[in-house]
């Protein structure tokens, strides 16, 4: 096809060997979560180094507690993304197939789930070792697009959750199914690589966003800030990529105004904008907090001062 990407000559696994007939391989999206989860960490450590950059000159933990709490997290990220993935996009197959939900290995993690995870793992170890709330919150923004990039890139080479039939220049000719469910549409198909749109809203540039925020205008003062832009950031880059990835089988009925007004047709929300737009409203929540919080105080600083 004149003006698309073929797709390249790459499997999901990064390599694979067997053993006495069995067969054992590292797959591209189990090291894009290991990667993900190590440079996130370093991230956190550096934070965690750098008194000046919190308020009062005080770290909310000290890298060992924060060691032993990334194993709670990683538990929050796969019991949370893989029961999200289950209950929101596919509640009917694995009730009908239970022993498939214990297959992570064969793909289908939800952010939305993993989110809700770590933020309950999160929270029981705070409440537990009376680390503050929001502190820990904005360290744990921080750390999260580097693990966004790398597994929107797996799903890239997964050539999973692919975007809508398109026709522009870059639209990439996916192998399977992707390539024949075209609808009326005669031919291979090309679609939008969303994958790699989110990789580059979601991870690349809302990471940037906040390691410029944090070490550069030490954000991480104003408690609640960085939180509330990461959940603005997702939720927007999210909600926005949702206009061109193909749309999840669960959706609203109901019409889009956003769509219809970018001639993409009547399609109503889909399920990963309806889980975002919630995320947008406690970020925009969450910023304004901060900002009035840090204003306050600055006035009582000023009005007590000699």
């Amino acid at each position: 096809m004149i003006g698309t990407i073929p797709f390249p000559d790459i499997g999901p696994d990064l390599f694979a060997i067997d053993i006495a007939g069995i067969r054992f391989a590292l797959r591209w999206y189990a090291l894009a979560y290991i990667v993900g989860i190590l440079i996130g960490w370093r991230l956190c450590v550096m934070a965690l180094h750098r008194p000046k950059l919190w308020a009062h000159g005080y770290a909310p933990t000290s890298t060992d507690i924060f060691g032993d709490l990334v194993s709670w997290l990683i538990l929050g990220v796969i019991l949370g993304g893989r029961l999200g993935f289950v209950l929101f996009y596919q509640p009917e197959y694995y009730l009908t197939n239970p022993v498939e939900i214990l297959k992570v290995w064969q793909g289908g993690m939800s952010f939305h789930g993993g989110f809700i995870g770590v933020s309950v793992a999160a929270l029981i170890y705070c409440l537990k070792y009376k680390i503050p709330l929001l502190p820990m919150a904005d360290l744990l923004a921080l750390a999260t697009p580097p693990g966004l990039l790398l597994g929107r890139i797996a799903n890239f080479i997964n050539a999973e959750l692919w975007g809508r039939p398109t026709t522009v220049p870059w639209g990439v000719v996916f192998p399977g199914a992707a390539a024949q469910d075209c609808g009326e549409a005669a031919g291979l198909c090309a679609r939008h690589p969303s994958q790699l749109y989110e990789a580059a809203l979601e991870g690349a540039l809302l990471g940037i966003v906040l390691i410029v925020a944090v070490f550069g205008f030490r954000a991480f003062r104003r408690s609640g800030l960085i939180t509330g832009i990461f959940l603005i950031g997702y939720g927007a880059s999210r909600a926005f990529v949702e206009l061109f990835r193909q749309p999840d089988v669960q959706f609203v009925s109901i019409g889009n105004p956003i769509g219809h007004a970018l001639h993409f047709g009547d399609w109503g929300l889909t399920m990963g904008q309806i889980l975002s737009l919630p995320m947008v409203l406690i970020g925009v929540m969450l910023v304004v907090l901060a900002v009035n919080r840090t204003t306050t105080v600055a006035v009582k600083e000023k009005q007590s001062a000699p």
